[in-house]
């Protein structure tokens, strides 16, 4: 998969150095995957949870951290949409990153 971009990831683990480790396994495994449906994320990470508009919502340092993605399947690109603490998640609705 094509990730676009990973300048939020590298931005977040500045502030938040524990995420580091776990963002770049994530990034190097999703970056040798070919995901072409949801069941195929849910096959390798069986916590991600897959919301409306082809999102996937990661867990992300033993669940301390969430990313949430858009996955157009068909062109293999994965675009970061919100990457944030657990607490930070519960306050915007992940299927458009809205504030609730």
């Amino acid at each position: 998969m094509r990730i676009i971009s990973r300048k939020p990831l590298n931005d977040f683990a500045k502030n938040h150095p524990h995420a580091k480790g776990p963002l770049d396994a994530w990034y190097a495994e999703v970056k040798k995957a070919t995901w072409e449906t949801p069941a195929d994320i849910k096959t390798k990470y069986k916590s991600a949870d897959i919301v409306a508009g082809n999102r996937a919502i990661f867990n992300i340092g033993g669940n301390k951290y969430r990313l949430i993605v858009s996955i157009a399947y068909q062109v293999g690109i994965v675009y970061i949409k919100f990457i944030g603490t657990h607490q930070e998640y519960d306050k915007i609705t992940a299927a458009t990153i809205e504030l609730k």
